[in-house]
């Protein structure tokens, strides 16, 4: 038998009565009554090209529910909207992060699809990034109705909010790329007018024609030098106010000295200028540093870090009444209301409702937490599936979260001894720089030479750091291209230099060694349904429910259930065909049918059972599966000589289980942010070099602490933020591949490095001979450079 999959999302389109509908002639068949929607209104809004063009699957639609609805009507709220909503000439503006996107055709669709909705003047979505750009009439539609349309089609849309860090970047982003225009266009032209001169090619040039091209070249050169130079200015000056000597410190000397004598001679008269020379030297700087920025910029994965774990608003409760306010309004002894799939925004104790909590981001717990009256609950938790009513204990800073955040930035201001090391090296270089340039100077000027300063210039210019500047940032720049293709995201400098020193790899378990999700590991079968028969039944009283266990059947092919009730803390009941049937917690099913309960291995995760009054129908074992590649990573890295542990916030006694899967031989349990961190000061005081591997909250500071911290791509935005890599389609054998290229960086920063100072050393006596002018010696730094970045592309290219 020939197995049919859905038109729309490719899902096995197996349902009975088979759900089809009749397109251009052909009948096609669908897995949902979503799916089918949404192909219908694909195809009354003539955007059938998007079945041409698409190059994966669409997402299958799920229907909202009621509190989701909410949530965003919510988003209608003018104090909500002070967020992510700016006005604009044309209406109101928000900035989104569209989720559920496969390919460039989910983008044309979304777009044209958005186009014709009332009251949208622009809809444009960046594919990179996957954020949105709305403006729209508020006097013709509200912002609502356009998300909602928006999940229609079986996307997700929610507020985006660029954070401090991101804006900053993107602001020297932007800044840096006109920098390095300006010094590019002023390179090219001044190299125009000075490489005639330099080789004769135009003879018998008048005076007036010199004199001319000099102050064109000065023209030229003045915006290069006071815009696109002044970051080297402005940090030499830093740097000489705080006695600590960067390279930055030559790079500015010799650009104001070259300038300087050169505007000199244009207006007094002389014999050489050196404008082109100034424009190359500042153009060649910018282009490394220029590199290294983007690579940060595209490495920017602080998208929305806080709004998931930090809400801006609140639901205060006063006489019986909810209403809006900032969280920073927010006291002690204030009543708050949570609903559904919200994240608590303070720590409290629950005064009424009864709900699950997931607390994985602070515990690490995956299983979640029932919650009721008198018990204490915190900031960063999220809410199952009934509103609570939480009186507030602690807010703003004094939340269990802030304390995290603290312990974070208290370790991240501990430089580490790489860094410190680096720097003193630097500052000896620029030292030994500074000390020679007079000398030669000096020396020459006894001597009686014409040309001393052009010679002083020549050394300086000669021994200039740029190839030893652009040694690490361009080789690490070529890793990361070359990681970024295996999903492995460096997002700080020195990552890649760092790991090559790693011996200790610890993991934490949810989420990282494990999915950090409940998933369908097992089914029994004891009535008269089969197998696949039960879980559709399953899934279709799931469906109604939002709880986390319910979410595990969501995806799944399902029947249609009536009359379905929730049961808290217990389970669900409807009717099927006239019967009624029953899927939750053993107990709960047992008070419900008059069968007697069958006999049942114990099962390492979570049972849920389904009956009908009559009969036992099927269990279900769910539970947080290992990863597929962890075991083939874990032995990888232990063949490589690498110790690896396993220290997890788990209280469910799953952690030694899953340590022995792994062939892991040391496992921690139960360990909180303060003690996983304690653990890894244990690890480096024993001069172990250490790498965390995490993705929860409370896993930052021991993330923080450790001398390399990678994030799984499943992670909070948050940990991603603060985490030097993020592991980003979650295989954990991508880290041996990046250990790997740790060491091949290595060995090309140690040539890069090599090279740089084996061509100062041989320049300079060059140089301090009188033998190299100083056009020729910015060319011959400009080599030097060239040399060093395409030495540091052999590793983008061995992806």
């Amino acid at each position: 038998m020939t197995t049919l999959n859905c038109f729309h999302c490719g899902e096995p389109a197996d349902g009975e009565p088979p759900i089809t509908l009749e397109l251009q002639g052909q009948q096609r068949h669908f897995c949902c009554q979503g799916c089918k929607a949404v192909c219908q209104t694909i195809h009354q809004e003539g955007l059938t090209g998007f079945y041409e063009f698409r190059t994966e699957p669409a997402v299958t639609p799920r229907e909202l529910t009621r509190s989701e609805l909410d949530r965003i009507r919510e988003l209608d709220h003018p104090l909500v909207q002070q967020a992510f909503v700016a006005p604009v000439k044309a209406g109101q503006e928000a900035q989104l992060l569209i989720g559920g996107i496969t390919c460039a055709a989910c983008i044309w669709l979304l777009e044209n699809h958005m186009k014709q909705q009332p009251g949208v003047q622009s809809f444009t979505v960046n594919h990179t990034t996957q954020r949105a750009r709305l403006v729209w009439a508020p006097d013709k539609a509200r912002l609502s109705d356009l998300l909602i349309a928006i999940h229609e089609l079986g996307y997700t849309a929610r507020p985006y909010q660029a954070d401090e860090a991101e804006q900053a970047l993107k602001a020297e982003h932007r800044s840096m790329l006109i920098r390095l225009a300006v010094a590019g266009i002023g390179s090219f032209q001044s190299m125009m007018l000075a490489f005639p001169l330099y080789f004769e090619l135009i003879s018998d040039l008048s005076t007036d024609f010199v004199d001319f091209f000099r102050w064109f070249s000065l023209l030229v050169a003045t915006p290069v030098v006071f815009y696109s130079a002044r970051p080297f200015f402005s940090n030499a000056r830093r740097d000489l106010l705080s006695r600590h000597l960067t390279m930055d410190v030559p790079v500015a000397i010799a650009i104001g000295l070259a300038y300087g004598a050169s505007a000199w001679v244009t207006v007094v008269g002389g014999e050489e200028v050196y404008f082109e020379s100034v424009c190359m030297f500042t153009f060649f700087l910018l282009l490394g540093r220029y590199i290294e920025v983007q690579a940060r910029y595209r490495a920017g994965l602080s998208g929305n870090a806080l709004a998931g774990f930090q809400p801006s608003v609140a639901a205060r409760v006063r006489n019986g009444e909810a209403e809006i306010i900032a969280i920073h309004q927010v006291q002690p002894g204030d009543v708050i209301r949570v609903r559904p799939g919200e994240t608590l925004p303070v720590d409290g104790e629950i005064v009424s409702g009864e709900s699950t909590l997931n607390e994985a981001a602070l515990t690490g717990e995956y299983l979640p937490e029932t919650r009721k009256p008198g018990d204490t609950v915190h900031a960063g938790s999220v809410n199952g599936e009934n509103p609570l009513d939480i009186r507030v204990t602690h807010a703003g800073a004094q939340t269990r979260l802030s304390g995290i955040l603290r312990v974070l930035d208290r370790v991240q201001s501990e430089k580490p001894p790489v860094a410190r090391m680096a720097d003193r090296i630097a500052g000896k270089f620029v030292g030994r720089v500074l000390i020679l340039a007079p000398v030669v100077w000096i020396g020459w000027w006894l001597a009686g030479a014409d040309n001393a300063f052009d010679i002083t210039l020549s050394v300086l210019v000669v021994t200039c750091p740029c190839a030893l500047s652009l040694a690490t940032p361009t080789a690490i720049t070529s890793a990361t291209v070359r990681l970024r293709k295996l999903g492995f995201l460096p997002t700080r400098g020195h990552t890649l230099e760092s790991m090559n020193t790693i011996d200790t790899v610890v993991f934490d378990k949810t989420g990282t060694l494990t999915r950090g999700e409940l998933s369908l590991s097992g089914q029994q079968q004891f009535g008269s349904l089969e197998q696949a028969d039960a879980l559709k039944l399953a899934a279709g009283l799931e469906k109604h429910s939002e709880h986390p266990i319910a979410k595990v059947f969501h995806s799944l092919p399902s029947v249609p259930v009536s009359d379905v009730t929730n049961h808290l803390g217990g389970g669900l009941s409807g009717t099927f065909k006239g019967q009624p049937v029953y899927i939750g917690h053993k107990d709960f099913v047992a008070g419900y049918t008059r069968a007697p309960a069958p006999e049942s291995a114990p099962t390492r995760g979570m049972e849920i059972w389904l009956a009908s009054d009559t009969e036992w129908l099927a269990s279900f074992q769910l539970d947080d599966q290992v990863r597929d590649d962890a075991g083939k990573a874990v032995r990888a890295l232990q063949d490589a000589g690498i110790q690896t542990i396993l220290l997890s916030g788990d209280r469910s006694g799953h952690v030694q289980t899953v340590a022995q899967m792994l062939g892991i031989e040391r496992a921690i349990g139960e360990a909180s942010p303060e003690k996983k961190l304690e653990v890894l000061d244990q690890l480096r005081a024993e001069g172990h070099r250490v790498m965390m591997v995490g993705d929860g909250l409370n896993d930052l500071p021991s993330m923080a602490g450790a001398g390399i911290s990678v994030a799984m791509g499943t992670a909070a935005d948050l940990t991603q933020l603060k985490a030097d890599a993020v592991l980003l389609n979650g295989q954990l054998y991508q880290l041996v591949e990046a250990l790997n290229t740790s060491r091949q960086t290595r060995r090309i920063i140690r040539q890069n490095m090599i090279w740089a100072f084996g061509y100062n050393v041989c320049a300079l006596p060059l140089a301090a001979a009188g033998l190299v002018a100083p056009w020729l010696a910015a060319i011959g730094m400009s080599a030097s450079s060239l040399i060093v970045v395409l030495n540091a592309l052999r590793l983008s290219r061995k992806a």
